[in-house]
């Protein structure tokens, strides 16, 4: 079922409580929408609880964080998602338009990844910082009398000497996506607070700075390849001097067909992540809705899956999958909150 197709979703608890007192009609498998990032590890986790246990398997569908957090926050009901996966925290417009429509979030942050620059294996090498990225990806840039002005690189070398003379040409996100969310606050602020008049601005305007910070080329310099990060991988495999936005969990499952930029000297590496030394990385998240538990079979036996062990944990089978564990002592908190369902405070 693609939630995309439902237009007037189910709102208010009446229904979904007259569809707990015992409709022969109520649905009985957990339905998981949002991050592209997430799916793979939703997925994984779907098809083992619905191996070991006498549940259906959930179906998951990947639909971005931003359209995956529309769908969940608006309202309760067979005909709204149990669960959407998040790369990055839920908003506070979204907390409080699930609060309006009768939606209380539990919160579960499942572990860390990195956004990747990646190119094909044949392709030329990059190592990059985060203010040549800005300056490469961004709408605007300043001159060198600190005026603003459309950017004018047409090559990475025009960028910078050091880097590749190639066409500058990156396949990423669209704005839906939590990975051009967290591409934008971490690895193009991040390069912009690197420019002194920039800097400047961010500490007597915020709001301008990240304004400026966030707009990307719309001249062809970045192209919005879309939600699937499959569909990247093989533009890269047919076009050897572009590169493509997408987390670390992608770059680790296609590692024959891709290789990862270095940012500040420093691979994107599972270790580097873990540490902390890899300068583009976030956290993960999945959000359940706290109204459908109990009325939707399984939802906290899948949560329980999830946040085990030998799931999320460091020698689990997530992390084959390029999860990036939290510290025990979260992961240990974290499960105790999402096991008793918790609702989350924003």
């Amino acid at each position: 079922m693609k939630f995309t197709k439902f237009m007037g979703l189910v709102s208010g608890t009446a229904l979904l409580m007259t569809t707990a007192i015992g409709s022969a009609h109520a649905r009985d498998q957990i339905q998981i929408v949002g991050s592209s990032t997430v799916f793979p590890f939703s997925t994984s986790v779907a098809e083992q609880f619905g191996q070991k246990t006498s549940f259906k398997t959930p179906v998951v569908e990947s639909t971005g964080s931003g359209g995956g957090m529309k769908l969940f926050c608006s309202g309760v009901g067979e005909g709204s998602p149990d669960i959407t996966n998040a790369s990055r925290r839920i908003k506070e417009n979204e907390f409080k338009l699930c609060l309006e429509n009768g939606v209380t979030p539990v919160e579960v942050q499942i572990g860390f990844d990195g956004i990747v620059l990646a190119n094909a294996k044949q392709g030329p090498d990059l190592s990059i910082t985060r203010q040549q990225i800005f300056l490469a990806l961004a709408k605007e840039i300043p001159d060198a009398s600190g005026k603003m002005i459309a950017n004018p690189y047409k090559t990475w070398a025009d960028v910078d000497p050091s880097l590749p003379n190639i066409k500058i040409e990156v396949l990423g996100p669209p704005p839906t996506s939590g990975t051009r969310d967290a591409f934008a606050e971490i690895a193009l602020e991040g390069g912009a607070a690197k420019i002194a008049t920039l800097a400047a601005l961010k500490k007597s305007d915020k709001n301008a700075f990240k304004k400026i910070a966030h707009a990307i080329r719309e001249d062809g310099a970045y192209v919005e390849a879309g939600e699937n990060d499959n569909l990247i991988i093989q533009k890269l495999e047919a076009n050897s001097n572009a590169f493509g936005v997408f987390g670390f969990s992608f770059l680790d499952q296609n590692g024959d067909k891709v290789k990862g930029a270095t940012v500040n000297g420093v691979e994107p590496e599972f270790e580097n992540i873990a540490a902390g030394d890899y300068d583009i990385s976030r956290s993960l998240y999945f959000y359940v809705k706290k109204e459908h538990v109990g009325v939707i079979p399984g939802i906290e036996e899948f949560v329980t899956e999830f946040t085990d062990e030998d799931t999320w944990g460091e020698e689990g089978y997530l992390a084959d999958k390029g999860l990036i564990p939290l510290p025990d002592d979260e992961r240990e908190t974290i499960a105790e909150s999402a096991v008793a369902m918790t609702p989350m405070s924003f």
